[in-house]
């Protein structure tokens, strides 16, 4: 289930904000440039499918997302418990980090969550099979699939060269741990 938990940046034990409707998720996010949608028109492809197939599944969507953002190209990221130094990969997604470029996920199937950090506020963002995410180029985030991760998800690039973080150097990401995925 998507969910939304938003925190002052100084009160990790204190939400002030929490909801699991998409549509009050999406007004929420939209107040700091972020969208979130969902896209429950394709039925998912099995679990197992290759990239090829994937993306021919959700080419409405991609072709319309990638036209109204001027992106790229378009990939399919798995990440499980069978994933090579997936320890070293989920550290590496902790890191608070930046982007040159807006950051957009679909998620096919699993969940994870994007955790941003606006305006002195932390907003845990619980993403699911179904959900879209677009985190707008410069805004600070991490992100978790947790220690047993299930993810598949389409990632959406205008730079070619793919995933590149501008690490930010807080530790905040430690004092915010993402609830479970």
């Amino acid at each position: 289930m998507s969910s939304l938990v938003v925190f002052d940046d100084t009160r990790p034990e204190r939400p002030e904000f929490g909801t699991d409707d998409p549509e009050a998720i999406a007004a929420r996010l939209k107040t700091i440039g972020v969208r979130f949608e969902r896209w429950d028109g394709a039925e998912a492809p099995p679990r197992e499918a290759d990239e090829a197939a994937v993306l021919e599944r959700y080419r409405p969507w991609l072709d319309r997302l990638m036209g109204e953002t001027g992106a790229g190209s378009a990939d399919v990221i798995r990440i499980d418990v069978n994933t090579p130094n997936r320890e070293a990969l989920r550290a590496k997604f902790l890191s608070e980090h930046v982007h040159t470029e807006d950051e957009v996920r679909f998620f096919v199937h699993g969940a994870g969550h994007f955790v941003l950090h606006v305006d002195e506020h932390v907003y845990d963002v619980g993403c699911t099979q179904g959900d879209l995410i677009s985190v707008p180029a410069g805004t600070p985030h991490w992100f978790d699939a947790g220690e047993t991760p299930d993810v598949v998800a389409l990632r959406i690039f205008t730079n070619r060269d793919g995933w590149i973080a501008d690490y930010t150097g807080d530790d905040i990401a430690l004092r915010f741990p993402a609830r479970a995925a």
